[in-house]
């Protein structure tokens, strides 16, 4: 059935103060409007809808089968547009309120710089809290209630317990090196053991993933390995020696893009996997975290392209 283009918020206002107060007359008091002028207003909703929603008797107004059905969905429609109404004056208020935001480190290098800029230009925004861990450890301060929102990878399913995921791209690793690297050329894994080699530590999202690539090319023991998540670490070892670091994408996809490290020729597409938004399941967003997101999804949506080959 389409939704009659007549039907306007008088009408709903209407109604369901006739259906809570069961009088037409203590309904156009309660709405500070004349007797006439509500039965009016009902007469044309019900003319509208093409159905008959009350009945008038001596002992006051009674719901149809249809004005029942119709109430129930008429009063979550006006709850959601008052939501909706207090939501806008409070992104009108000042600044006081607190947004708090993990982000795993391939997110907090690309996606959220971006993010938080175009979150500032709306104004009269609130503040970000901005930080950044293992996926796992942020999932649980999520769920605890000291994080608003978590972006980051798709976690175990135990991790995810309360939690409600909406994907925004996949993403894999990568083993970069300095210009020059011996292993530039070939991208040899057999030989990855004869370098330093920077590998996620135990609490790092991806460190299963990483496993996965080792087994999958026959990669045993590394005995020249340093365990780390720390991309400012990562990055001057890596510079400042020919060691081989293993990180996600997104963390140094714009050292890829202006040629400060290069990506080994090497396959990873096992290690691909869901980058998303977190939060806690069945709780109605505030109006600073729908604004907040909806300004994440834009970003992937313009900036990621432009940093990524692939999806």
């Amino acid at each position: 059935m389409r939704i009659a283009s007549g039907i306007k918020l008088r009408h709903l206002e209407a109604f369901l103060a006739i259906a809570r107060l069961r009088s037409l007359t203590d309904a156009a008091a309660d709405l500070g409007v004349t007797q006439p002028a509500i039965s009016k207003t009902l007469k044309e909703l019900e003319s509208l809808l093409g159905a008959v929603l009350m009945e008038r008797g001596r002992a006051g107004v009674s719901l149809t089968a249809e004005g029942e059905i119709f109430r129930h969905y008429a009063s979550l429609s006006l709850a959601a547009l008052r939501e909706g109404l207090d939501g806008l004056e409070q992104a009108r208020m000042g600044s006081d309120r607190l947004l708090r935001v993990g982000a795993l480190p391939s997110v907090a290098a690309s996606i959220i710089p971006r993010a938080a800029e175009m979150h500032l230009e709306h104004g009269r925004c609130a503040t970000l809290d901005i930080v950044t861990g293992p996926n796992g450890h942020m999932l649980d301060q999520l769920r605890a209630g000291a994080l608003h929102v978590v972006i980051g990878r798709l976690g175990q399913p135990e991790a995810m317990q309360g939690l409600s995921f909406q994907q925004l791209y996949t993403e894999q690793v990568a083993l970069v090196v300095r210009p020059g690297h011996p292993l530039l050329g070939s991208g040899d894994l057999a030989r990855l053991p004869e370098f330093p080699v920077l590998f996620p530590n135990r609490t790092a999202a991806i460190r299963p993933l990483v496993e996965r690539l080792m087994v999958a090319n026959g990669i045993g023991q590394i005995p020249r390995r340093i365990e780390t998540v720390s991309n400012a670490f990562g990055r001057a070892f890596t510079l400042g020696c020919d060691a081989v670091w293993i990180i996600s994408q997104g963390v140094v996809a714009r050292d890829l893009a202006d040629g400060t490290l290069h990506a080994l020729p090497v396959d990873t597409r096992i290690t691909l996997g869901p980058v998303g938004i977190s939060t806690r399941a069945g709780e109605a967003p505030a109006p600073d975290l729908v604004l907040f997101t909806a300004v994440v999804r834009d970003v992937v949506a313009r900036v990621r392209p432009a940093l990524w080959s692939g999806r």
